[in-house]
This record gives C-alpha cells, structure tokens and sequence, in this order.
C-alpha cells in the first residue's frame, strides 16, 4: 500500500508484521486483531517464519556505524503509549483505533456526502486518505472500482457484495481488480473505517448510478 501493492489479507498480515504499513493501514490491523482475537495466529506464525529467515540470513555491516549510534543517542525517548485496560469501554471503537482517532465513537461528527451515507474524513495521513463511514441500514454505495488499495475495516453492522459477507471485525482488500457495490445490511447501519491511497471510480450503469446515489 501506497509504496507497494496489497491485494489480500495475507500480504496485508506479513507487511504488518514486517512493518512496513503505513501508520493508518498499521492501526487498521491492529483494531482487526483486537476485534478478532483468533486471527493474531495468523500474525504469530508469520512473525515466527520472518525471525527464522533472519536469523538465516548473513550478517550485513552497518555503515556509518559511529554516526547512527550518536542520532540514536541524541533521539527524544519514545511517547509512553497508553495501558487500554485505563481506557474506558467504547461500543465500537477498539482501543487501537481509539487512541488513533482522538475519540469516543459517540462522539464523531459525521458529515453528510450522500442520502444515507455520512463520512468523516481524518484527513491524509501517512500518504493515506482516512476516514470513517456510516451506512444507512439497506443502503447500496455506487458501484465502483479502484485506482489504487482501499482496506475497510467493519466496525458495526455488515456489508455485502459479490465476494460474501463483511462483519465486524472484518477486512475488505480492494484494488483496481474489484468492481462491486457494497449494500449495508437491513438490520442496522453499518460503520467502518477507511484507507486507501488512491481515489475510487464510478462503474455501472447510468441509471443505477443515479439511483444509488440518490439513496
């Protein structure tokens, strides 16, 4: 993402493990495995493999090795990073994203892009366009497709399109390879967080385009 191509979870999980996401997409994992628990298996064997493979491989001497000591030295300490077991309880936000955004999820101050669907836009961070979404439950977005990489992370409620069922918890991975139209499900909105670091485009027909975004 952003600096390298993401096209499923699996590449998603090893680049958070290598570290190598941006911060939004690093929150956005994070979150995932708070809210799934079970799938940090996943992450741990993937952490276990990279450890063996360095420890395989042959050592490379650091250059400039006197002068990156003396910047380490001379480096504010890391922020202390907040226990979550202080954090009060959030109904939807997990704590990851919590620290992240600033606020409690009672508290977003959505803003209306279209009938039944509000956003709000956490600006571009870390190359990144983030922002959280509220769909009307029944909802269908315009169809589209993908410039670049777009994760959603399910919060609340439910998504489905032509790939399945998205939960909470859940993680969408779209490219440029992906055309749907995602539709909230009836029961309730449905609320999730965004990144992606290119924009969409519309697809479809003109007559379905008009009538979803009319809502």
């Amino acid at each position: 993402m952003v600096r390298k191509h993401i096209d499923t979870i699996e590449a998603l999980m090893a680049r958070y493990v290598a570290g190598a996401l941006p911060e939004p997409a690093r929150v956005l994992v994070a979150a995932h495995l708070e809210m799934k628990p079970a799938n940090r298996l996943l992450v741990s064997g993937l952490d276990l493999l990279a450890g063996e493979m360095l420890e395989k491989s042959e050592p490379a001497p650091i250059s400039e090795r006197d002068r990156r000591l003396a910047e380490i030295f001379r480096s504010s300490p890391p922020e202390a990073v907040a226990d979550d077991r202080a954090l009060p309880d959030d109904a939807i936000f997990p704590p990851s994203l919590r620290r992240f955004v600033g606020f409690r999820s009672e508290g977003i101050p959505w803003r209306r892009r279209l009938p039944g669907f509000r956003e709000y836009p956490l600006g571009d961070i870390d190359g990144c366009e983030v922002n959280l979404m509220w769909i009307r439950a029944g909802r269908a977005l315009p169809s589209h497709t993908h410039h670049g990489t777009e994760l959603i992370l399910i919060l609340d409620g439910a998504f489905n399109d032509h790939r399945g069922r998205f939960g909470p918890g859940d993680i969408s991975v779209a490219d440029e390879t992906l055309d749907h139209r995602p539709v909230a499900e009836k029961d309730r909105p449905c609320i999730a967080f965004s990144v992606m670091d290119a924009p969409i485009k519309l697809t479809g027909s003109l007559t379905r385009l008009i009538g979803d975004i009319i809502g």
